[in-house]
């Protein structure tokens, strides 16, 4: 049920702002609802829904949600709410995008957008049919940086793409329960960074080729389980580029990303794993600060993401900006993802026509 905490809201006074609401009071829809409440200009965090029994009301008291609630019905269903981010966990995603699509609510989504094809086909379709907005959470391509990269290779100075690279690894020591860990994670939700980010700085062409190799080096007691933490993934493209995607699940230096496009003309590199650009030179050696958690290294990025998400929405009806993720951009991570999965199934490499045919 709903739980106001102060009176309702009146939607004619509101015209001016985005309302949103929050599906998922986990730790990144914590910190996403924190950014709109604080950090987005034309926005407003509303309402908070979570199925855990007092999750959306702890939220909804820290950012000053009028609404907290267990039933996503009823944010999906309230004329208060003008759009949604989705941060629920990643196999219900496509069918919360569905529905809030069928209730008129513009959709920000977590990645991965959906873990099936089918399923992120139907939550494409979905937003077309109600005409509402659908962008995805790959939030590097909000990260200075790699924007940067990104106009180095529009403005011709790259050249043409040849070879690419990004890598994803997380803080270690590692210390969550792999068999809590749903398999293939590190293709689905770690690696589908990577691969969409290999595609932004390769604009215009298209993987057609994947071979991945995986293991569980962190954890090889875990790996009969069917979890594995260390991935390395070559990605071929139509134009003739080659990328590499690499993951760990335990970096003991800190959160790392980090991107590279070499090309005809020249090369763009971009990320860190550091959090300001200060370095300590003293007796015991030389010393940088590094990042702990995403939401710490990629803090710019994840609230430019969500304040393009409401400039979409501000702008309905025009084109999103060529940078924005879109549901067509997520399925095409998707098919490099279950590409990866396949090829490390069979030791083999595997055409991305394969998966999507």
């Amino acid at each position: 049920m709903t739980a106001p905490t102060s009176a309702p809201i009146d939607p004619s006074t509101r015209s001016d702002v985005v309302r949103v609401a929050t599906i998922g009071a986990g730790r990144i829809g914590s910190s996403h609802a924190e950014l709109v409440a604080r950090h987005v200009h034309g926005a407003d965090l509303v309402a908070v829904a979570d199925p855990v029994d007092g999750a959306a009301r702890r939220l909804a008291d820290q950012v000053g949600a009028e609404i907290a609630t267990t039933d996503i019905d009823v944010v999906l269903d309230s004329p208060l709410v003008d759009a949604v981010l989705i941060t629920a966990p990643a196999r219900s995603h496509s069918e919360l995008v569905c529905r809030a699509a069928a209730a008129g609510k513009h959709v920000f989504c977590e990645k991965p957008m959906a873990v099936t094809l089918d399923e992120a086909d139907r939550a494409i379709d979905a937003a077309r049919t109600a005409g509402v907005v659908l962008q995805v959470g790959f939030n590097r391509r909000f990260a200075p940086g790699f924007a940067a990269a990104r106009r180095m290779v529009d403005t011709g100075r790259v050249g043409t793409p040849q070879l690419l690279r990004s890598l994803t690894r997380d803080p270690g020591p590692w210390q969550a329960d792999p068999t809590r860990v749903p398999q293939w994670t590190i293709f689905l939700e770690t690696l589908i960074h990577d691969f969409d980010a290999l595609c932004f700085l390769n604009p215009g062409a298209r993987p057609v080729a994947v071979h991945a190799f995986a293991d569980a080096l962190i954890r090889p007691d875990a790996k009969a389980t069917g979890h594995l933490d260390t991935a390395v993934v070559t990605v071929t493209f139509d134009n003739g580029a080659i990328g590499t995607a690499e993951a760990s699940f335990s970096a003991l230096y800190g959160y790392d990303v980090r991107g590279e496009v070499f090309g005809s003309a020249g090369m763009a590199t971009a990320g860190t794993a550091r959090t300001t650009d200060m370095t300590f030179f003293g007796a015991g050696g030389v010393e940088i600060e590094t990042a702990r958690r995403d939401t710490e290294l990629l803090h710019t990025a994840y609230v430019g993401e969500l304040a393009a998400f409401v400039e979409a929405i501000n702008t309905a009806g025009s084109e999103q900006h060529s940078s924005t993720p879109t549901g067509e951009d997520a399925r095409i991570a998707l098919a490099v993802a279950l590409a990866a999965i396949r090829s490390v199934e069979t030791g083999t490499t595997v055409a991305i026509d394969e998966v999507t045919r």
